[in-house]
């Protein structure tokens, strides 16, 4: 199944007009004509599958012939993640971590952090491009980049980690984990956190956790605790 993204799209919708570019792409790349059938997500969790009613290039049109909705997870995850230094890298944990099946993701700043500054406008596109080639019916959120701080200083629900490299009394991530929780996990650059970040996100309830026995990238060990919740709620 190819699937198309819409977000304006929802239940009540009966046609849909793709832009001049999707349409340019459906028609004249995909080669789609009147009657082809279209299956397009609002990343809300609903998939519609559609048929072609205007094949041009400047304006494709579909019907609604059916709507299916995908009931959300009974788990919920929430990846907070320093940016890395090389931006490539990150662009790559948040493709595999769509793939996988995260559910939000929040850049932070750190003490550490080589990189300060996050435009997000490429990001979006790699986490809807990555929700269309697994095909799954929810876009992840994405936050604006937030300090470590700052974002120490809300309310969190669920189950709160932190994975970092300094020697400490840490239990692995797989045997925390209790099943069917909102789950929110720091990682910190590659520098790691420093120790007054750590102790702050000790006080603020956050548990420490390792993730194995190796040191790991930034972007590495993000996608280790990703997976790793995943597959406990398996």
């Amino acid at each position: 199944m190819q699937l198309f993204y819409a977000p304006d799209i929802d239940n009540e919708t009966n046609e849909f007009v793709f832009d001049k570019e999707e349409s340019k792409h459906i028609i004249k790349v995909l080669r789609k004509l009147e009657g082809s059938i279209l299956h397009i997500t609002n990343g809300k969790g609903f998939l519609f599958i559609c048929e072609v009613i205007l094949a041009s290039e400047k304006k494709c049109v579909v019907k609604i012939n059916e709507s299916q909705f995908t009931e959300p997870r009974n788990f919920r995850i929430h990846m907070v993640v320093a940016p890395t230094k090389m931006n490539d890298r990150y662009e790559w944990f948040l493709e595999k971590a769509a793939e996988i099946g995260v559910d939000e993701i929040t850049p932070i700043i750190c003490d550490h952090s080589e990189r300060k500054i996050i435009k997000t406008e490429r990001f979006d596109k790699i986490l809807i491009s990555a929700m269309k080639q697994s095909n799954q019916m929810y876009l992840p959120v994405l936050n604006e980049p937030i300090k470590l701080t700052d974002f120490l200083s809300k309310e969190i629900s669920g189950q709160k980690f932190i994975a970092h490299c300094e020697e400490s009394d840490k239990v692995e991530l797989k045997d925390r984990i209790e099943t069917q929780q909102n789950y929110t996990l720091l990682i910190g650059p590659e520098g790691d956190f420093s120790t007054n970040e750590i102790n702050k996100a000790l006080a603020n309830g956050y548990l420490p956790v390792a993730l194995g026995n190796t040191r790991l990238r930034t972007e590495t060990a993000a996608l280790v605790g990703c997976h790793t919740f995943v597959l406990a709620n398996n």
